[in-house]
């Protein structure tokens, strides 16, 4: 039903071809697919459904996937791929979180079924959705198939994006630009940390005038106080802003799945001096690092830039300054693929799409400012328009 795709038919044949080549060269003729948004990217299927098995299977001799998963699922890959009815298979339910049998060994036969079980055969060997009893299972059944690591070859065809994909990510960063306002203007002393949360989920619902978001693949980070001294915690249910919090704000916009996450911070009161030079020493650091970037220059020569421009501030970052991302489901919305750190050598390339992300986390604070960005050959272009500064409320 290719009139509720998100990109063209020709455009998803191009991504399922361009991921034959990658398995080509690596020596494989068939690929699992497990992880949900590399189903996504090369059939459009767009289901909650991956807390069960499911996948899709590219081999080299065909030109369409063969989608597999529940069989009360199987309409949903009807309606929201590209694939003709004769290459959507739903197993039935006996094979759902089961004691006595397992789901790969009805992936098994109908590997069997169509001639590819004697093939060499890539599987996402260090992705969320391929477990250890997947492997010994799919072992176990096709002995013959010589299992090899196929961990990311989608991710890494998925690091360049289409002129489609980065026009689905300029709305999603339509999206993030109102979901950080509302956070900014929600906080304020007294408020519910709850209440200033909820605003911001509905914010990524609600979208824009013209179009709707979609759910992140991560929940709205939004810690105060001391909690900020760290990354990845959210908001406390049961605490009021005061009067002296740092918050932090690491937030997305989505669109079809497309992320456009951004980070800021907000001090309620008159913020100390030490928050304020870290505050002006990464903001400048991140503005002299973004003039660096562009088409040619590796991930590490990103970061090395980064720690020369702040080396004059006392700031100290050990951990990556920034990751690929872009379309993606629970957990993350990063691709797994680049990271901007010492000992990255991908050389980075037109129409890859990073956040940089230069957190600091202090014993008792923290501080975020960062930027989605496009890489262009001329330099890079930042998606998102939301001034660069500490927040004073």
């Amino acid at each position: 039903m290719t009139e509720n795709l998100h990109f063209t038919l020709e455009e998803y044949k191009q991504r399922v071809r361009r991921t034959q080549a990658s398995m080509d060269r690596s020596g494989m003729e068939v690929l699992l697919v497990m992880d949900p948004a590399n189903m996504n990217y090369l059939t459009g299927y767009d289901g909650w459904s991956f807390y069960v098995h499911q996948g899709v299977i590219v081999s080299l001799d065909r030109e369409q996937p063969i989608w597999f998963g529940r069989e009360q699922d199987s309409n949903g890959a009807k309606l929201t791929s590209w694939l003709p009815v004769d290459a959507i298979y739903g197993y039935p339910d006996e094979y759902v979180q089961s004691r006595y049998t397992h789901t790969m060994r009805w992936v098994a036969d109908l590997l069997r079924e169509k001639g590819l079980d004697g093939k060499s055969m890539g599987v996402e060997m260090d992705g969320y959705w391929f477990n250890a009893r997947m492997h010994a299972t799919l072992v176990e059944e096709l002995p013959q198939a010589g299992l090899l690591d196929a961990t990311n070859l989608v991710n890494w065809i998925r690091a360049i994006k289409s002129p489609a994909e980065i026009e689905t990510m300029r709305q999603a960063a339509r999206i993030c630009e109102k979901v950080m306002q509302v956070a900014v203007d929600e906080i304020d002393v007294g408020v519910w940390e709850k209440d200033a949360a909820a605003k911001v989920c509905a914010a990524q619902i609600a979208g824009t005038k013209t179009f709707g978001g979609s759910s992140p693949a991560i929940f709205p980070i939004m810690p105060s106080a001391q909690r900020t001294s760290t990354a990845h915690l959210t908001y406390d249910p049961d605490r009021r802003y005061r009067e002296g919090d740092v918050v932090l704000l690491e937030l997305s916009g989505v669109r079809h799945r497309y992320h456009m996450p951004l980070s800021r911070t907000v001090y309620l009161g008159d913020p100390p001096e030490d928050l304020r030079k870290t505050a002006a020493g990464v903001v400048q650091g991140l503005e002299a690092t973004l003039a660096f970037i562009r088409a040619g220059v590796t991930a590490e020569e990103v970061e090395a830039q980064w720690r020369r421009a702040i080396a004059h501030t006392g700031v100290v970052k050990p951990s990556r300054v920034g990751y690929a991302f872009g379309l993606n489901y629970v957990p993350d919305w990063g691709e797994h693929t680049i990271s901007l750190r010492p000992g990255d050598k991908t050389v980075l390339e037109a129409g890859m799409t990073l956040h940089f992300m230069p957190g600091i986390w202090l014993d008792t604070y923290g501080f975020e400012c960062s930027e989605p960005l496009l890489v262009t050959e001329q330099g890079c272009e930042t998606f998102v328009d939301f001034e660069r500064k500490l927040f004073v409320k």
